[in-house]
């Protein structure tokens, strides 16, 4: 059997699961809303979803509104995110990389050990995972220092059942109320609280593990094992991926120009300025997508190593 036959079989395979899975995904999402519409119907739930609307009165002093240091963290975190999910995935599934990188010994970063020499996929998604941990780092400390940290972390016990109350609600497609310019409802605090604090550190704390730059003989490598590590990571990736697809569902289906308007221009409105923005964006969303070659990622991965085929 010729490697040409295999590939063919192997693209099927892919094509035929997908094929099952589409229509099981939309067998699954009709029955959580109609089983979420039922469940509106019994008085105990209708009591519940009273009780607890979904939301939580923010804290005294808790700013409103999205600052523009705030909408270009957004901006820089959506291109940067996009580009790590697809190098991360040509990392996993590349048999024969197009090409190599190895470090140059020289300069700020020396090591005593020889580079290890990486796929030109590694090279870039190493390279995004630097720049996404300096936005990373720029974010949290102009949250703290501002305030804005109150509208992502929930403060009040109150937030669980109110997440509860959201979810089913959501579900139901009878969304909850909301005012994401003064504060979020308490599923998306805790969705974002999850990403931003658990998720984001999560995914980094395992890159670098399974880096090269890791030290092999580290005395903590005996507990904090590179499998372990990689049988986080991808989970995480997975988890990021679930969530920009239901951000991004919601971001369109309970208003999409207001909510445009939040992150992308600062007004709480329903002008189409937001839109522009947005639309701006995935323009270089794509072409960013369509950049990332090796024939235009050689160049820059050799100013800082040396790029061989093999």
């Amino acid at each position: 059997m010729t490697s040409s036959t295999v590939k063919k079989k192997g693209q099927r395979s892919r094509w035929f699961t997908l094929v099952w899975v589409i229509p099981v995904v939309l067998v699954l999402l009709t029955a959580v809303v109609f089983g979420a519409q039922w469940l509106r119907t019994l008085s105990g739930v209708q009591s519940f979803v009273t009780n607890y609307p979904g939301h939580v009165q923010p804290p005294v002093g808790t700013p409103e509104g999205f600052p523009e240091w705030l909408r270009w963290s957004h901006f820089f975190n959506m291109l940067l995110i996009l580009m790590i999910i697809r190098s991360g995935w040509n990392v996993r599934t590349t048999q024969r990389p197009p090409a190599y990188w190895t470090r140059n010994n020289r300069g700020l970063i020396r090591t005593k050990g020889k580079p290890n020499k990486v796929s030109l996929d590694l090279w870039l998604h190493l390279t995004l995972n630097v720049l996404w941990v300096v936005t990373g780092i720029a974010f949290y400390v102009l949250l703290f220092s501002t305030g804005q940290w109150q509208r992502l972390v929930p403060t009040s016990w109150e937030h669980i059942p109110n997440a509860l109350s959201a979810a089913l609600q959501y579900a139901s497609l009878d969304w909850p109320l909301e005012n994401a310019w003064v504060s979020y409802n308490s599923l998306q605090m805790i969705t974002y609280f999850v990403t931003v604090f658990v998720a984001a550190p999560l995914s980094i704390i395992t890159g670098i593990r399974m880096s090269g730059a890791w030290p092999k003989d580290a005395k903590i490598n005996k507990v904090y094992r590179v499998e372990t590590a990689r049988a986080i990571h991808f989970p995480v990736m997975l988890y990021f991926v679930l969530f920009i697809i239901g951000h991004v569902t919601l971001v369109f289906a309970t208003g999409a120009l207001r909510n445009l308007n939040h992150i992308f221009a600062g007004r709480n409105d329903e002008s189409w300025v937001g839109f522009w923005f947005f639309a701006g964006a995935l323009v270089l969303m794509a072409v960013l997508w369509v950049s990332a070659q090796p024939i235009l990622l050689r160049p820059i991965a050799s100013l800082t190593g040396s790029v061989t085929k093999k």
